[in-house]
């Protein structure tokens, strides 16, 4: 179980981290679609709460996002475990 909570938490860390190559590469001058905004508000919730705080380094939410996603692993594991030893 620790090995898939590992891997959960790296999904979110790679997630987070291609989102920083793309914003990164992309034009300033060109807007953010709505499919792209859509995108990152799902895929990386910390930056629903950026808002609300001061800053945050790309590095905070790499950490933040990995962080997240272990989380969520960590509920879908326990609930896998549970419903495997019900049936």
């Amino acid at each position: 179980m620790k090995y898939r909570i590992a891997i959960w938490a790296s999904a979110g860390f790679l997630v987070a981290g291609c989102w920083g190559l793309y914003f990164a590469r992309a034009s300033n001058f060109m807007p953010i679609g709505l499919i792209v905004n859509t995108l990152i508000r799902l895929t990386c919730p910390v930056v629903n709460a950026a808002p609300y705080l001061v800053s945050l380094s790309l590095y905070s939410i790499l950490v933040a996002n990995a962080a997240t996603y272990a989380l969520v692993g960590l509920i879908v594991e326990m609930l896998r475990q549970r419903l495997n030893h019900s049936s």
